[in-house]
C-alpha cells in the first residue's frame, strides 16, 4: 500500500502529536539535511529527536521547562526533513504549535513583543521606520550600495561586525498611489512584505516598472498588514490571529477586481497561501475563508511566467555579461514548489551558474534565531556564503528578503563580494536595456 503522504492528511492528524510521534520510523534519512543538526550535532536538536520529544509531550510525559523551550526554539523551521521524509512528517508545523505554548507559559522577550506590536500596525511601523531612517547614521555606517549597515557599537546581540538591513527615507507603499494605471487592460495587487516595504524598497519600484512594461495596473493595497510569519515562527499567535483575520477580510474586498495578489517574497507568498490555512485549523469558517481568497496569491515570479509574456518580451533584450547564481529559499521551493520560474526568467538576459545546494537554508531561521540564537544562524550561513564563493558569480539572487538579509550577512563575513538582487530586480534591469 502506497504511504499516506502530507497533502493526504487531515488536519486533525497533523496536529496529533502524539500520532506523528509515533509515525516517524527513526530511519534518520533527516539527519544529513536538518540545519540545525549539521552546525548543532545533538540527536536532541534533530528532526526525530523533535517528533519524538513533541510525541512525550502531548503525552504528558514532558514538561515545557526551560530545557525544552531551548530546544524547540532551536529549530530552523527549514521544512528539510518534510521534503525527504518518507512519511512527510510535518515537524515544522507542529514545532510553530508548540511554541505557542511555550509563549504562553514564558511569555514573549520584551523586544519581540515591541516587533510584533509594530507589525500590527502600519502607521506606528511607518514611525518607527521613519524614526529610525533619521537616526540610523548615528549608530550604524551605511552601506547604500547594497542596502546595508554595520554598527558603529558593540552591543549584547548585534556585534559591530554583523551586517544589517539599512533604512529607507519613504517606504514603498508611501512612495507611490494606491492605484496605478498602465493601460487598464489587466490588474493585479500587490502584497510587499515589511522588508520590501521599508528596507529593500527596489524590489517594489522594479515590480512597478514590470507591470508597466507588460500594461498591467496596480493596486497597491495599502492598508495590508504583515503577513504575520515572523510572530508565527516565534508562538504570537495573538498576532497572527490578528493580522491573518485583517488580511483575509480586507483581501476579500478587492480580489474579484483583480486577476492575482502579486508577492516578490516567498515568505510571506508561503504564510498567506500556506500558513494561514494550518493557523486556522481550529477555526473552520476563517480557514475556509483564508482558502478561498488566497488563491489570489501567487510568487511574483510564478505569475509572471505563467501569465505573462513576460519571458518572450525578455528574449528580444540585450544579454548581460554578469554570472548570477541562484539561492531556492525554503519557503519558495519546498513549501510553494517554486524553482523553475525565477530562473526561467533570469536566464534570458543573464547566465545562470548553479552553487553547489542552491536548496540547502540559508540559515535566516526567524526572530528567535536572529536574536538570542544567532550564533546558530551565523554558523548556518557560513556555506551558504562558501557555495556562492565558489561559483564566482558577481549576483546572488533569491524571491525572498529574509534570505537577503541573512545571505548578505553571511558573506559579510566571509568577505564575498557577490551582490545580492531579488530576480525581480534583474529582470527590471535587463527590460532597460535596449
Amino acid at each position: 500500500m502506497a504511504e499516506q503522504t502530507f497533502v493526504d492528511k487531515n488536519i486533525e492528524d497533523i496536529f496529533a502529536f502524539d500520532k506523528v510521534a509515533d509515525d516517524c520510523v527513526k530511519c534518520g534519512k533527516c539527519i544529513p539535511v536538518c540545519t540545525i543538526h549539521n552546525v548543532n550535532a545533538d540527536e536532541v536538536t534533530s528532526p526525530r529527536g523533535f517528533i519524538d520529544l513533541l510525541g512525550a509531550y502531548k503525552r504528558g510525559n514532558l514538561e515545557l521547562d526551560k530545557t525544552a523551550k531551548d530546544i524547540f526554539e532551536s529549530c530552523f523551521l527549514c521544512t528539510n526533513c518534510v521534503d525527504v521524509c518518507p512519511k512527510s512528517l510535518p515537524t515544522d508545523m507542529i514545532i510553530e504549535q508548540v511554541r505557542s505554548d511555550i509563549a504562553q507559559k514564558y511569555g514573549i522577550a520584551w523586544y519581540k513583543k515591541a516587533f510584533f506590536l509594530l507589525l500590527r500596525h502600519r502607521w506606528l511601523n511607518d514611525i518607527a521606520f521613519k524614526l529610525g531612517w533619521v537616526f540610523q547614521t548615528c549608530g550604524f555606517k551605511i552601506r547604500a550600495d547594497i542596502d546595508s549597515m554595520t554598527s558603529r557599537f558593540e552591543i549584547p546581540m548585534l556585534k559591530a561586525d554583523r551586517l544589517l538591513p539599512s533604512l529607507k527615507k519613504t517606504s514603498f507603499l508611501n512612495a507611490h498611489r494606491e492605484n496605478i494605471n498602465n493601460g487598464g487592460k489587466r490588474k493585479v495587487a500587490i502584497f510587499i512584505g515589511c522588508l520590501g516595504n521599508y528596507n529593500y524598497r527596489n524590489i517594489g519600484d522594479s515590480l512597478l516598472e514590470i507591470l508597466k512594461v507588460l500594461e498591467i495596473d496596480a493596486f497597491l493595497a495599502k492598508s495590508q498588514k504583515c503577513c504575520s510569519a515572523p510572530a508565527y515562527f516565534t508562538g504570537d499567535f495573538d498576532t497572527v490571529d490578528y493580522n491573518a483575520k485583517f488580511n483575509i477580510e480586507y483581501f476579500e474586498k478587492f480580489a474579484d477586481d483583480v486577476e492575482a495578489i502579486l508577492v516578490p517574497e516567498a515568505t510571506c507568498s508561503a504564510m498567506l497561501k500556506i500558513d494561514y490555512e494550518h493557523y486556522f485549523h481550529n477555526q473552520p469558517q476563517w480557514q475556509e475563508r483564508a482558502r478561498k481568497v488566497m488563491k489570489k496569491v501567487f510568487m511574483a515570479t510564478e505569475w509572471l511566467q505563467h501569465h505573462t509574456e513576460l519571458e518572450s518580451i525578455l528574449a528580444k533584450k540585450k544579454q548581460n555579461t554578469k554570472i548570477v547564481t541562484y539561492h531556492d529559499p525554503c519557503h519558495a521551493r519546498k513549501m510553494q514548489g517554486i524553482h523553475e520560474e525565477p530562473r526561467n526568467l533570469v536566464r534570458q538576459n543573464y547566465k545562470i551558474v548553479e552553487m553547489s545546494d542552491p536548496n540547502a537554508c540559508c540559515g535566516f531561521g526567524g526572530v528567535t534565531m536572529q536574536s538570542e540564537k544567532y550564533h546558530f544562524a551565523k554558523a548556518a550561513g557560513a556555506p551558504k556564503a562558501a557555495m556562492i564563493k565558489n561559483t564566482g558569480a558577481e549576483v546572488v539572487s533569491a524571491e525572498c528578503s529574509a534570505c537577503r538579509m541573512q545571505i548578505n550577512a553571511s558573506m559579510n563575513y566571509a568577505g564575498v563580494e557577490t551582490v545580492f538582487k531579488n530576480p525581480i530586480e534583474l529582470i527590471a534591469d535587463a527590460l532597460r536595456e535596449d
